[in-house]
């Protein structure tokens, strides 16, 4: 009896509700999809960096993420989705802290309640101010960063976002075609990025040398979590379980398996070599032209976009040297370049039959398939404005920051050198030994050796004290050598390398300080 009466409640609510079951389920489960894509970009991040600054990318993209849930609770929806607001530019502050967000359909979709739309797109803009952060790289203060994120979030992409989806935006009503987000999220974390890195300056000359990825195997990690994530940031976006989300995913995947092979193959035509690093970007810059483009389009043309993209971000890489800008981590040539090639494939390979896949957008005429020749003229516009307005505003938001006593948004040259992991954090991405603690450590219990002033010194008896070393090495093959590197009056040491011969094979270990 108690089963029956459950049963005819839930009847009764699914029959009462506007929304279907599966609909509200899909969208719940994609924006835990694109949630999962930011543990995927701190690894990415941090497999691109140096070793002493990896923890750093992924303690900063993890904080940026909950920042970005505060601004977007507190005003941040409302700024974007306020139907009230009737400029065209920024909403209002109707939803202040989600008031009178609940069961209504969702200004984006009928499909959906409001409250779930909130949600989902709140995931999304996470997962922008988190590419965005990556501008810092090995050199940027974590604190600042926090408040540049609050303040970007506000400014940036919440009037970039009104733009393209609210109803009310300039772009909504000059028909514009942006699907998941070409200029709210890939212009803006792009070209955002690109202008923090400006404005923060370039890394010192010595930290260029020689530089490559501290550990491979994480970028590629990142990168398939990414495009996992990635299913739910460009299927969600059709608001529904429906034949558009399908092949929103579809093209996901043709354009970031072209990309990735299109960007491996060029740099195998320079250097011989099958880079891994080259696979992951090409397949991310696929991922990236299809957010704006992947339900708009038909599946071949997913494929002419992924090619198109691996191979001009591949050649896009070389304009920060243009630029005289650090990007470290190309976010200006992956992201703000390929979100703007996907826009522009939007003006010529959008079509209508595709675009009704969600039986609701049944009269929005696609691109010059559709016979449609404005709309090249609109899609450029939209990225001229979007791309203008987000340096500009970016570069004037870290500038003030950086002249807020407290928030000077860079660390010293010594700490760089050191690295952030050290002296940000004080903890590793990956322990390593450490000349300090496991060479230097078994000083503290031999009384006869702390007045030692000489590091040097310090470093012979502290490897001398261990029986296990002792045994094997002998003043004739235990060579410390003294790096006369010009250093900061501030450090306390000097780098040091330590050199260990083992008798036996003429092994080396060597340790650098």
């Amino acid at each position: 009896m108690a089963l029956t009466s459950i049963t005819e409640v839930s009847n009764a609510i699914l029959q009462k509700s506007a929304f279907d079951g599966g609909d509200v389920s899909f969208i719940i489960m994609a924006a835990a999809m694109v949630f999962f894509m930011i543990p995927g970009l701190s690894f990415l991040y941090s497999g691109l960096s140096r070793r002493k600054s990896a923890l750093s990318l992924i303690m900063v993209v993890s904080a940026s993420n909950a920042v970005c849930i505060f601004q977007w609770y507190f005003w941040g929806y409302s700024l974007a989705f306020s139907r009230t607001a009737k400029n065209g530019f920024l909403g209002n502050l109707a939803n202040f802290g989600l008031i009178d967000v609940l069961g209504e359909p969702a200004p984006g979709s009928p499909l959906v309640p409001e409250l779930l739309y909130a949600l989902y797109q709140m995931e999304c803009a996470c997962v922008t101010v988190a590419i965005m952060v990556g501008g810092i790289a090995e050199r940027g203060r974590i604190l600042p960063a926090m408040v540049i994120t609050f303040f970007w979030m506000t400014l940036v992409y919440c009037p970039l976002a009104c733009w393209a989806w609210n109803p009310n935006g300039w772009g909504f009503k000059f028909g514009v075609l942006d699907f998941a987000g070409g200029g709210p999220v890939e212009i803006g974390s792009g070209v955002g990025g690109l202008a923090y890195a400006w404005v923060l300056g370039c890394r010192q000359d010595k930290e260029l040398q020689n530089f490559r990825p501290n550990n491979v195997s994480m970028v590629n990690l990142g990168t398939f979590i990414l495009w996992f994530g990635w299913l739910g940031f460009n299927g969600g976006n059709a608001f529904g379980a429906n034949l558009r989300a399908v092949v929103a995913i579809w093209n996901t995947m043709i354009a970031a398996a072209f990309g990735g092979i299109a960007w491996c193959l060029i740099d195998y035509r320079l250097h011989r070599k099958y880079s891994m690093v080259g696979f992951c970007s090409g397949t991310i810059v696929g991922l990236i032209a299809a957010t704006p483009a992947s339900g708009f389009l038909p599946p071949w043309a997913a494929l002419i976009m992924g090619i198109l993209a691996g191979a001009v971000c591949n050649y896009a890489t070389k304009l920060k040297f243009f630029f005289r800008i650090d990007d470290s981590l190309d976010i200006f040539a992956q992201h703000a370049i390929g979100g703007i090639l996907g826009l522009l494939m939007n003006a010529f390979f959008a079509t209508k039959s595709v675009i009704a896949l969600d039986g609701v957008n049944t009269n929005v005429l696609g691109g010059w398939i559709d016979h449609n020749w404005k709309q090249l003229y609109i899609q450029f516009a939209y990225i001229l404005a979007a791309s203008l307005y987000t340096f500009i505003v970016t570069s004037l938001i870290v500038h003030y920051v950086d002249t807020i006593p407290g928030l000077h948004i860079r660390v010293a040259a010594a700490s760089e050198t050191i690295g952030l992991d050290e002296v940000e954090i004080g903890e590793y991405a990956t322990d390593y030994i450490e000349i300090w603690r496991d060479v230097m450590g078994p000083v503290a219990m031999h009384p006869d050796l702390i007045r030692r002033e000489s590091t040097l010194d310090t470093i012979t008896c502290a490897v001398r004290s261990q029986p296990a070393l002792s045994q094997e090495i002998s003043p004739c093959n235990m060579h410390v050598h003294d790096n006369l590197h010009i250093r900061d009056s501030r450090m306390d040491e000097k780098p040091v390398e330590l050199e260990v011969l083992s008798g036996r094979g003429q092994a080396r270990i060597s340790i650098i300080a």
